[in-house]
């Protein structure tokens, strides 16, 4: 390929991350006719249309669609490549990518993200709280913390520590009802479980709704919602019983926590990383920040 092909695909990969021609121009410090001009000359050049163009934007052709998964792979390994020659070079420094979901991103790791870049003042931290799973492979995130053991071969993977469920409530409703002693009082009280669209995980902690149940006679819920957040939030609002994780629960003035004669579910967390990040140092700063914090936690 000559460096003006280079060019080229180098362009046209700014125009499909951007989906318009004006966007992407913003983007490269380029007129949008320039970058049109570009795109043009590649199609030409490939004797293949890579947009379909309409009044509201672009979007790929079959052929756009398999030159951009190529390009984003190679500029993304490029990417990677340039920052790892730096970590060999420096102390640990650029952007560092981190996906997790919602609830443990935002209420365990969001407060102790100011120690690290305190630490690492040199490090920029992008963190992405999502409920889906992020493909490392894509090079979107270069971090994930998974709640459970990731089923890729390509992928390294540390364990991090143990997180354990149980059964809290507000106080509110404590003061309003007679608590459960056993999994079947149960059965007098309001539960909140977690409701469709949540990832398979999840789904399998509602236990709430059939621990002390005959097999195939839940109980019925109170309410269902899709994301752990919200049930925290209208278990704190006193809507009835629910199942949390005690890094969410743990601690939080406005729970009391039930021991019934069951145990909750538990599983493992993992910190997650493609294998071409193996030797990052702003990688492995992370990690063993995350490790220290996760012993002194005591989960």
């Amino acid at each position: 390929m000559t460096a003006m092909d280079w060019d080229k695909l180098r362009i046209f990969h700014a125009v499909a991350e951007a989906g318009s021609f004006t966007h992407a121009g913003e983007s490269l410090n380029l007129h949008q006719s320039a970058v049109s001009r570009h795109v043009a000359a590649l199609e030409e050049s490939l004797r293949a249309p890579l947009f379909h163009r309409h009044p509201r934007g672009l979007r790929l052709t079959e052929q756009g669609e398999m030159l951009y998964r190529t390009a984003h792979e190679v500029f993304t390994k490029l990417a990677q490549a340039e920052q790892l020659l730096r970590d060999h070079k420096e102390k640990p420094s650029g952007e560092l990518r981190v996906t997790t979901t919602v609830a443990f991103g935002s209420t365990w790791l969001a407060p102790r993200i100011a120690e690290f870049v305190r630490l690492y003042p040199e490090i920029d931290v992008d963190l992405m709280l999502e409920d889906r799973d992020i493909d490392l492979g894509l090079g979107k995130a270069d971090v994930a913390i998974r709640m459970r053991a990731p089923v890729q071969s390509d992928l390294v993977q540390r364990r991090l520590f143990t997180t354990h469920y149980h059964i809290y409530g507000a106080p509110d409703y404590a003061s309003r009802h007679e608590l459960p002693r056993t999994a079947a009082d149960l059965d007098n009280h309001a539960i909140i479980i977690y409701g469709e669209g949540v990832p398979s995980t999840l789904r399998d902690l509602n236990w709430l709704a059939t621990i002390g149940r005959a097999p195939g006679s839940p109980r019925t819920p109170r309410l269902r919602v899709n994301n752990v957040y919200g049930v925290l939030l209208a278990c704190e609002a006193g809507v009835g019983l629910a199942a949390l994780p005690d890094y969410l629960a743990r601690g939080n003035p406005r729970l009391t926590r039930l021991d019934l004669d069951v145990d909750g579910p538990s599983f493992d967390t993992y910190f997650v990383i493609p294998e071409e990040l193996r030797d990052s140092k702003r990688v492995a700063v992370f990690r063993d920040f995350l490790l220290r914090q996760s012993r002194d936690w005591s989960f």
